[in-house]
């Protein structure tokens, strides 16, 4: 008979979420004091962002792993400033979607309740902090970041162009030719008498991840009594073990993605489809809330 029931639900609701899972997540939801939400490129893919990963995804003639590299920036900084440019002027006209303003709504909301949320986020195109979302961990670091290969400094930097040399660079057609923007002309750290060059402040492909903020993640996965994973494969490492570790210890986790994942089995539940259209059902006032 179960089996009838969500043969009939899949006829009904194609491609939608199981009802009996999502009713069961609400329960745990509503009860939950500290939620920990862990985001990947998915989330962002619906807002039109690209993730040059996989087939299709390059920059040029380049992949990603080719150039976010250290070696890549000592190679042809300037070619890598193009690339990052680029990603830069493309996230400025992008908008956080449905996923992005659940979260940062329900984070906003269950504050009032002396509940937490904080958001443990792979992606650097900055979209959660657009959509309002404050306890926000950026694992990665953001295309809106610098950070001074000379003194160290690492700052805000929302300038369209970064420099007067990159505008109107970065196009990612096969065949642009690179801009070969000299050294001196590429973005320069403002800091009393440094004029170092800038990096983008993001984690390229062979560099470790920044303990500081580390630490702060294994804090809030230790007290964590609720675990969201949405929109990451479950494969970039060390973040893909977030989840399952939280998992291990008993704590409920709920996977949101558009397919299954390598660590799929290892969670209590598991929503395919859009994060759009999974979320924000999911993460809505539960009728037990007490709105202050």
């Amino acid at each position: 008979r179960k089996w009838a029931r969500c043969l009939r639900r899949k006829c009904l609701f194609p491609n939608y979420l199981n009802f009996e899972d999502m009713a069961d997540f609400r329960e745990v939801f509503a009860k939950a004091k500290h939620i920990a939400i862990i985001t990947g490129a998915g989330v962002s893919a619906e807002s039109g962002v690209p993730t040059f990963r996989g087939a299709g995804g390059f920059w040029r003639k380049w992949q990603a792993q080719e150039l976010a590299t250290p070696e890549a920036f000592a190679r042809n900084p300037s070619r890598v400033w193009e690339f990052y440019h680029y990603r830069r002027e493309v996230m400025l006209s992008k908008h956080p979607n449905p996923a992005h303003v659940a979260i940062a709504e329900c984070e906003r909301r269950l504050s009032k309740q002396g509940r937490s949320v904080v958001v443990i986020t792979q992606n650097i195109d900055e979209l959660h902090r657009k959509a309002g979302t404050k306890h926000l961990l950026e694992i990665h670091g953001s295309l809106f970041k610098t950070r001074c290969t000379n003194c160290g400094n690492i700052a805000a930097n929302y300038k369209s162009p970064i420099c007067p040399a990159l505008a109107g660079k970065g196009a990612p057609d096969p065949e642009t030719e690179d801009a070969v923007i000299p050294v001196e002309d590429l973005p320069q750290c403002e800091e009393d008498g440094c004029n170092g060059l800038l990096r983008p402040h993001v984690v390229w492909f062979g560099e470790t991840l920044d303990p500081d903020i580390l630490t702060e993640v294994e804090k809030e996965l230790d007290i964590c009594d609720l675990c969201l994973v949405v929109g990451t494969s479950s494969v970039v490492y060390p973040a893909a073990m977030f989840a399952p570790q939280v998992s291990a210890r008993g704590v409920p986790v709920a996977e949101f993605n558009t397919e299954a994942t390598p660590a799929t089995s290892r969670f209590r539940f598991h929503f395919p489809g859009p994060c759009g259209s999974t979320l924000p059902p999911a993460l809505a006032r539960h009728p037990t809330e007490i709105i202050a």
